[in-house]
């Protein structure tokens, strides 16, 4: 094992080396007494937001200073002085912000879209509600960006979606430079109280020297954020605004693609005209109501393209603006482990299973001269969320959401008929927290439910009642280091028999396997049930940090309706432990080392996988940050391998993976990840290079390349199951996958409010199927008593189908198709974006997709040219313009 020892030496290095040099940190501050800062009403008019602190009534109040460094020098004097201050009236509150900085002329104001928190800024955090546990934060950049984010579970969450109105104007000067900020009380939610307490919290950005400094000091390793706030005394006698938005929009959308001979529905281009509402209203100060009626996402970034052969779901994160504002009160994680694993994913919750692809496709037919006319996803009829959080640390949240009965139209000749492929359906999901001893303590529960209207036997294979819940429990002691974690969840699916059969038998189920004694598979049942949880146990304060717990889901365990779940029917132990220099020493501003091991069993007690894993991660003082880590399996197991049939073994193997980053402040920076895995004894290779390049030509435009190559090579890949005198034949093969692709993203502000942005994918993946094999003892720890390959006598190739004369008596006993495959895709969107006044914006957007399936023989780069870019490309050209009318 030459290059496993040669890696164990390097990660050793790399440990033993930030350990070696010590030199002294500046005088660091150890104090987090609580500041406060007293604002003013206002009296006479408010100052205008024009970027120039030069009204009077800026003098009512005081500036505020004496900031703290948090990075890179924990606890030092600031690299540059930031002074504010806070004025308010019945409407707004109104910030003024002095950012000193001793060189003006080198500030830099690079530009960015919403969020990107780019180049210099400054930052508020404000918890309104005062329960120490959740924050709005409001980022004001040097060159007039704003980003704005939800923070909840004291700080270890920042939700970016969150998109408040408020109003920002910067200038620069001879001192530095200025931000004016006005925030209406009404994006804000607090209580009734005549004298108002708030915690706050201020950030601000030297992009130059890479360093943050904080109004409040909180020492980096405390383990905690919001509870650390300073507070904000003065505002009194100001009642809670109630919030009312409406924001209409219509679009119209042009289409043009390929023109289909003799096929009605393909006649080259098509164009639609819609129209539709979103609406926010405050039901209470603390309770708002969300709504959308016919809504349109056509200016939503595409998906990137993935293929997968293991059989487990894709996860693909949620990009709908109805469905990410404000989410992180339903997001409901089965598991969160800091040591990271599959089952991560798993939620109660997935938003995207909400206007999905329809669950029935019919296909074309040209040569009996049929063509269906079907959507490609669901109709959203109209959503509602009501959500909020009461003074007392109630948190509720309620989402409701309906689909569209989808039909396709079906012509064959001059006959049409409709059928229909996708029921009337009814989305519920339910949410509740309660806040205890100042957050330190939270309770809560979810209950979530889909019900389909199904009048249709094509569609009876669908569950007509899907519902799911759980209850949460998480207690916080020891200055909030120690952290006690649990969740309980259960689920309860109903249909026809045939529906129940098939959740019986799905990829995460897999009932009818034939070892698996301790499974009841029942072909009679019309209602599934199971349950899942997490326990865990963690402590994060300081340099020393570990969580350890268990995870599970048992194998009725159905949550796919309207969650995500991986897999059923296992038991999951993980265990993190990490020390975290983030005091500059030696060479390195900042440093890390982590331990990772896992352990999985199924309900049987079978056990299925064992590993082990370290890693470690720097930041040199010039900013360039790099890492490795290694793993070792020691057993993996797959109860889903042979899709039904009996679990596999997989080999042991190790994977290792690294990287390396070039400061990120430049206006040229690159990086490269770099992953390899290797399996012992039966043959898995895996090898895959990420590197990734941005340029920034000037501060308004923003160029990203990230092409990709991976490989991969195993020789135990399932193919298909089989049946031969009345036995299951698990067929496997050897593989050669390639596949390579590159995202393209570039970003243009002609102002801080319009924007162009554009992203685009080829992806080309090629596989090869070679030396088939047949299973013979699926556990067994040697390979050739494991699986055997089919001789030349046994198997031969002809017309696209793979043809076995088992017992070679000259008859085919059974056949299976060519697996081999060559898929690519292209997916590109462009959308300029104009805020033309706060809330209200014009969308022009241009998106083109292409898929293709070519020969398998062929090069990647051939087919990515010829059989993908050479086609013609499905346009979309799309005008969309809202108007929010505002209280």
């Amino acid at each position: 094992m030459p290059k496993l020892n040669l890696i164990l030496s390097v990660v050793f290095l790399l440990i033993v080396l930030p350990c070696l040099a010590q030199e002294a940190a500046p005088p660091a501050k150890t104090s987090t007494e609580k500041r406060v800062y007293r604002t003013s009403m206002i009296s006479g008019e408010a100052p205008l937001i024009d970027g120039y602190i030069n009204e009077s009534v800026w003098d009512q109040v005081a500036w505020s200073t004496d900031f703290t460094q948090n990075q890179p020098y924990d606890g030092a004097e600031p690299t540059q002085e930031t002074s504010f201050k806070i004025l308010y009236d019945n409407k707004n509150l109104y910030i003024a912000y002095r950012c000193h900085d001793d060189d003006p002329d080198k500030i830099v104001r690079r530009m960015s879209r919403r969020d990107g928190f780019e180049g210099d800024w400054v930052e508020i955090n404000i918890d309104s509600y005062h329960d120490k546990r959740t924050a709005f934060s409001f980022t004001a950049s040097v060159s007039g960006v704003k980003g704005d984010e939800f923070v909840s579970n004291d700080g270890n969450n920042w939700d970016s979606n969150w998109n408040p109105i408020w109003y920002l104007k910067t200038s620069i000067d001879s001192l530095g430079w200025v931000a004016e900020v006005a925030i209406p009380l009404s994006q804000l939610r607090f209580s009734k109280m005549e004298e108002q307490v708030w915690g706050i919290q201020f950030t601000r950005r030297d992009f130059r020297n890479e360093s943050r400094s904080l109004w409040q000091y909180i020492p980096r390793n405390s383990g905690y954020w919001v509870s650390g706030f300073g507070e904000l005394h003065g505002i009194s006698n100001v009642e809670p605004k109630r919030q009312i938005e409406i924001q209409p929009y219509i679009l119209g959308q042009y289409e043009t693609f390929e023109k289909q001979e003799g096929n009605p529905f393909a006649d080259g281009n098509d164009y639609k005209f819609s129209a539709g509402l979103d609406g926010k209203i405050g039901v209470t100060n603390d309770l708002t109501l969300d709504f959308t009626i016919n809504p349109d996402f056509g200016q939503v970034e595409a998906d990137p393209a993935a293929l997968n052969l293991d059989g487990y779901q894709i996860f693909f994160s949620e990009r709908r603006p109805f469905f990410i504002e404000n989410r992180s009160l339903f997001n409901y994680n089965v598991s969160s482990s800091d040591a990271g694993g599959s089952y991560d994913t798993d939620n109660l919750f997935y938003s995207r299973r909400i206007g999905a692809s329809p669950h029935r496709r019919l296909g074309n037919n040209p040569a009996e001269d049929r063509f269906v006319d079907q959507p490609n996803n669901t109709t959203i009829l109209g959503a509602a969320k009501f959500s909020g959080k009461t003074q007392s640390g109630f948190s509720i949240g309620l989402l409701e959401s309906v689909t569209q009965r989808e039909m396709a139209v079906i012509r064959v000749g001059d006959t049409e008929t409709v059928e229909e492929i996708e029921p009337l359906t009814n989305y519920m999901v339910a949410r509740v927290q309660q806040d205890i001893n100042e957050g330190n303590t939270v309770i809560g529960g979810i209950f979530t439910g889909v019900q389909r209207d199904i009048h249709t036997d094509e569609l009876d294979f669908l569950h007509r009642q899907a519902y799911s819940g759980g209850i949460d429990f998480l207690h916080r002691w020891k200055d909030r280091a120690w952290v006690f974690n649990g969740r309980l969840v259960f689920s309860r699916v109903a249909g026809s028999v045939g529906a129940i059969q098939n959740t019986q038998n799905a990829f995460e189920h897999n009932f009818q396997r034939p070892d698996a004694d301790h499974l009841n598979y029942d072909p009679e049942a019309t209602a599934l049930a199971g349950h899942g949880g997490n326990l865990s146990i963690a402590e994060y304060k300081g340099k020393w940090r570990f969580q350890t717990g268990v995870t599970w889901r048992s194998p009725g365990l159905e949550l796919n309706d309207i969650g995500f779940q991986l897999n059923a029917d296992e038991i999951n132990h993980y265990t993190w432990g990490s020390f975290q220099e983030t005091d500059p020493k030696g060479m390195f501003l900042s440093w890390r080392v982590n331990y990772n091991h896992w352990l999985r069993w199924d309900f049987g007690g079978n056990n299925l996988y064992r590993a082990v894993n370290s890693n470690i991660h720097g930041t040199w003082k010039n900013f360039w940050g790099a890492g490795m880590g290694l793993t070792y399996e020691n057993l993996d197991v797959s109860n889903n391998w042979l899709r039904g049939g009996p679990a596999f073994r997989k080999p042991n193997g190790f994977g290792f993976w690294t990287y390396i980053s070039s400061d990120s402040r430049k206006p040229f920076r690159f990086g490269v990840d770099f992953n390899y895995g290797h399996g012992q004894e039966v043959k898995t290779r895996f090898r895959g290079v990420w590197p990734y390049f941005t340029v920034v030509p000037f501060d308004a435009l923003n160029i990203s390349l990230g092409p990709s190559w991976e490989g991969y090579q195993r020789e135990d890949q399932y193919v298909s199951t089989e049946s031969y005198e009345g036995e299951n034949i698990y067929v496997i093969s050897a593989i050669e996958q390639q596949t390579i692709s590159m995202q393209i993203r570039v970003n243009f502000n002609l102002t801080p409010d319009l924007t162009i942005q554009y992203y685009g994918q080829p992806f080309v993946s090629r596989g090869r199927y070679s030396a088939f094999k047949k299973v013979l003892d699926p556990l067994a720890p040697g390979r050739d008593e494991r699986f055997v390959d089919y001789t030349d006598q046994q198997i031969n190739f002809e017309d696209g189908v793979y043809n076995v004369d088992q017992d070679k008596d000259g008859i085919v006993d059974y056949s299976f198709g060519d697996p081999d495959f060559n898929f690519m895709q292209f997916r590109s969107n462009m959308v300029a974006r104009w805020e033309y006044k706060p809330g209200s914006e014009l969308f022009l957007v241009w998106s083109q997709g292409a898929n293709n399936s070519g020969d398998p023989e062929k090069g990647l780069f051939p087919s990515l040219s010829e059989d993908l870019l050479g086609q013609q490309i499905y346009n979309t050209f799309l005008v969309k313009f809202t108007y929010r009318f505002l209280n």
